[in-house]
């Protein structure tokens, strides 16, 4: 019987003819089209996301899109994204600040109020489960160029030793040489003089005056009113002996750049109620700083940029949950803004050297161990690409109680095009802890995510070649680092490039969500203005496309450090591990609150037992995500437990 193509098949071969026809005219059009059409059919494959995983969009309603800056995985299962003004004038100008409350069980989405510009702020969880905000922006930055009052810092002595003075906003400073006067927006408490005593005789020496620093501005516009020189400054509306011991001084006020204002606020996020609730203010105004959480269950809030728009001179300070107030450390420790600032086994500090941008080149980058007893810095050698740790990510691997550090990536101080490709490894338990090269990444890349995984995995994914994906540097691709073998897999690349003011978050769930980006340019040629992603993404590992998973049916809610809980499962026997994951606080790739606990494993008829370490420093008082995984490394969905 003589063969006879079936309609379909004629079809099929005048679709081909037609293809083949168009490929000689449109070739690389129609390759483009058939590779993309191939590599959306293949990643969807279960073979391919069963070795890669699987990257989704987030279906976010209009009226929820932000441009997400900070996120935080909150102990009802809910995450905070905040964007405040969200690096956007006009929104700052409005007093548009803008919070958004995403519950990843049912994909519904809440405006939450935002009371001030928590754009750039820092945060941590507390031990009650609320989430610690602190800091912001007071002003935006001005370009050189846009600036058209000359301004500066004005440091204000006071050297009477009995009072402190309170100069009002609108205060007027005049240069005893220059002639030129400055006034001030904001007030400006000056503390009195010190009295100094000769230690051995007792002596009186003299007086320190007390200090105040404030931003001052021209009163008119133009270059005709900077300076050039320091000058001393007469303060009006003093009388009496305020004439003599009051007074500024004041290196160059100019039109050069001004940087972002900090803010000194600070509030407690309530998961429970779902609003801020306002606490007491700092001591400093900052922008950029870092939050920590420290073996009491106090937090110490380190750098930023001040209500001048200047470094804070290492005046770090610590808050109390209890009593909602701060007070400073009472020493002096100096670091770039959002340092990357671990909670130790002993109570000590580990700066891993990991930066977001401001703050001199050679002030405070150098990695160490700091006692924050004694101030006592010991520096840890043999980082390699030291030059280049702004922008980088540092992880705490698992589990915890190795105490074993990595810092990815990374790239040159400000606006520098350099970046590293190294992951330094660093183990603080050895002899004589030093930094060691680890497996690299293919290329260069600043604003690297990383999250921990419940298979004790590590998720890498995003950055940019340049600094803010300039010229098209995104880096689209993401890798799972195995700690116990140095090396990355390279899986599922993401569809969004991410760079600056971007971030990611485990779900309790055993996904990651991955957020913002905010290019400074939106094209190759950096011809035009970038745009901030809104768009959020999320992987599925591989672990999720498997056949089945561990589930806890039942356990208690709270256990006490040191004690042993009981958890019932269908699944014991197949369970080999468990751990506590302390849920994520990040911005700008920094997240110091990360961390993954192995818990001591048992079996009981019908469960198993775990056993919470009794170290505080180790396991930080608050609520956390228990996990489980099967001897196939697949985990559980989190049960949350609370650690009083």
């Amino acid at each position: 019987m003589k063969y006879r193509p079936s309609r379909r098949t004629r079809r099929m071969a005048i679709s081909t003819a037609v293809v083949l026809a168009l490929a000689g005219a449109n070739g690389p059009w129609l390759y483009r089209f058939s590779t993309e059409r191939y590599h959306d059919y293949k990643i969807n494959q279960a073979s391919y996301k069963e070795a890669n995983g699987h990257w989704d969009f987030l279906d976010i309603p209009s009226e929820f899109r932000i441009n997400t800056i900070h996120a935080a995985l909150l102990h009802t299962g809910k995450v905070l994204l905040v964007a405040g003004s969200g690096n956007n004038q006009k929104n700052f100008d409005a007093k548009s600040f803008r919070s958004v409350l995403w519950d990843p069980k049912t994909n519904t989405f809440k405006n939450i109020p935002t009371p001030k510009d928590m754009f750039c702020a820092g945060h941590t969880q507390l031990p009650d489960g609320k989430l610690l905000i602190a800091g912001g922006t007071r002003r935006y930055e001005k370009l050189k160029g846009d600036v058209t009052k000359a301004g500066g810092l004005m440091i204000v002595h006071n050297e009477d030793p009995d009072k402190p003075i309170t100069l009002p906003a609108g205060t007027r400073f005049t240069g005893k040489d220059n002639g030129k006067s400055f006034v001030t927006k904001d007030p400006v408490l000056v503390e009195k003089a010190t009295k100094v005593f000769d230690k051995d005789t007792g002596a009186f020496l003299r007086n320190d005056p007390g200090l105040g620093r404030i931003y001052v501005e021209a009163e008119k516009s133009g270059s005709a009113y900077e300076t050039g020189t320091e000058d001393n400054y007469r303060i009006s509306g003093l009388s009496g002996s305020d004439t003599r011991n009051v007074y500024g001084i004041a290196q160059k006020l100019a039109l050069d750049k001004k940087d972002f204002q900090g803010i000194r606020e600070a509030f407690e996020f309530d998961p429970v109620a779902e609003k801020y609730i306002t606490v007491d203010p700092m001591n400093e105004a900052r922008w950029y700083p870092t939050l920590t959480t420290l073996e009491d269950g106090k937090v110490l809030a380190l750098s930023g940029l001040d209500e001048i728009g200047q470094i804070v001179p290492g005046k770090d300070e610590i808050y109390d949950p209890e009593t909602k107030k701060w007070t400073y450390t009472g020493i002096v420790r100096k670091f770039p803004t959002y340092p990357a600032v671990f909670l130790l086994d002993d109570g000590k500090l580990f700066y891993s050297g990991s930066n977001a941008g401001y703050g001199p080149a050679n002030v405070g980058r150098d990695p160490g161990v700091w006692d924050l007893a004694t101030n006592r810095f010991t520096k840890i050698p043999g980082l390699s690409d030291p030059d280049r740790m702004e922008t980088s990510a540092t992880v705490r691997l698992p589990p915890a109680q190795d105490e074993k550090f990595m810092v990815i990536g990374g790239g040159g101080v400000g606006e520098s095009d350099k970046s590293s490709e190294k992951s330094r490894l660093v183990d603080l338990k050895a002899a004589d802890p030093k930094f060691k090269d680890g497996a690299s990444l293919d290329e260069g890349t600043r604003y690297p995510s990383a999250s921990l995984l419940p298979d004790d995995s590590l998720l890498v994914t995003g950055g940019s070649n340049d600094y803010r994906g300039r010229g098209g540097s995104d880096v689209l691709q993401a890798r799972l680092y195995d700690a116990k073998t140095d090396t990355y897999q390279r899986v599922a690349d993401p569809a969004v490039g991410r760079n600056y003011h971007s971030g990611s978050v485990l779900l309790p769930d055993g996904r990651v969500m991955i957020f913002g980006s905010d290019s400074l340019y939106s094209d190759k040629a950096n011809t035009r203005p970038g745009v901030f992603e809104q768009r959020i993404e999320i992987y599925t590992p591989p672990y999720l496309y498997r056949d089945g998973r561990p589930e806890l049916t039942a356990g208690p809610k709270r256990i006490e450090r040191g004690a042993t809980a009981m958890f019932t499962t269908n699944q014991a026997d197949s369970i080999t591990s468990a751990k506590l994951m302390r849920p994520s606080a990040v911005t700008h790739v920094t997240d110091t609150d990360q961390r993954s606990v192995a818990l001591d494993l048992k079996k009981t008829d019908g469960g198993i037992s775990v056993t919470v370490p009794k170290n505080r420093a180790l396991v930080p008082s608050g609520w956390y995500m228990l996990f489980v995984t099967d001897d196939k490394g697949t985990p559980s969905e989190a049960t949350w437990v609370e650690i009083p």
